[in-house]
């Protein structure tokens, strides 16, 4: 009798998430409606934002008769656009893992082994097309760089789904944290080439206030969420139930992003240089 009592309590909490799920689903969704609009139609300027991404490639000189690096515009990156993909993504994921019953079923026997392999996808694609446009904002217009930075800021995600897949049913005095060092290693690299560039003239004090925002913004994100994940692996009072520590996930990821995307998104608005 005991363990149908624990069942149903666990159905009705997964019940629960579910439903939630579904509300931050639709708060995403609504908020990159809103984005697409004002990007393109509403504010002329976030409309009319579109950075050149370019090319630098090796050619050969023949009147100096040396190898010399030159440069071509590739294309003209949507970045109003962008911003609301990135959070029609959030969307699509909260609605993937709530509204169809067969992922819906993955979701909840992976919640039940302490992983959630949508979450890690998801934020892999998202939060790299976000850093990208952060990239753009800060200068950054190599595509060969922009790569660089989706693909390990992707990879960084990758390994929080590693560190759960490896730790899945793990004691907490055996736990392999592998995965948490190499991903944190790999999350803080993007950031160093946005640094570069964001103080390469070394006048801080021109340094734009959304600059400033988006980046205080980004490093309390950064931190929250590996922070939620030790807290759920160390089994810190309430997070002692995963369930717990996959709630915080979803309501740092909605706060976080939202903040993030208005931010860059207004952040299009600066003065052309």
């Amino acid at each position: 009798m005991e363990s149908y009592f624990a069942f149903m309590r666990g159905k009705t909490e997964m019940n629960r998430l579910r439903r939630f799920n579904v509300i931050m689903g639709v708060l995403h969704l609504v908020q990159a409606i809103a984005m697409l609009i004002l990007a393109g139609t509403v504010i002329q300027k976030i409309a009319e934002f579109q950075p050149d991404i370019v090319q630098f490639f090796v050619a050969f000189d023949p009147v100096q008769q040396i190898l010399v690096v030159e440069s071509k515009v590739l294309f003209a990156l949507p970045f109003g656009v962008l911003v609301s993909l990135f959070l029609f993504i959030s969307a699509g994921a909260h609605a993937l893992i709530s509204l169809p019953n067969p992922t819906y079923h993955i979701y909840e026997n992976d919640l039940g082994k302490g992983i959630n392999r949508f979450r890690w996808f998801e934020y892999a694609l998202s939060s790299s097309i976000m850093i990208v446009l952060i990239s753009t904002l800060f200068g950054v217009k190599d595509i060969a760089s922009l790569i660089l930075i989706f693909v390990v800021n992707a990879s960084m995600n990758l390994f929080g789904l590693v560190m759960e897949q490896l730790n899945a049913g793990a004691d907490k005095k055996n736990l392999k944290w592998g995965p948490f060092v190499w991903g944190s290693l790999a999350g803080i690299a993007p950031w160093v080439v946005i640094l570069i560039y964001m103080f390469g003239t070394g006048n801080f004090d021109q340094v734009p206030w959304f600059v400033w925002a988006i980046v205080g913004t980004y490093f309390v994100a950064f931190n929250t969420f590996p922070v939620n994940m030790i807290l759920q692996y160390l089994k810190v009072g309430k997070w002692a139930n995963y369930l717990y520590g996959e709630r915080v996930y979803i309501i740092l990821s909605l706060v976080a992003k939202s903040i993030l995307a208005w931010l860059v998104l207004f952040g299009a608005m600066q003065p052309a240089a």
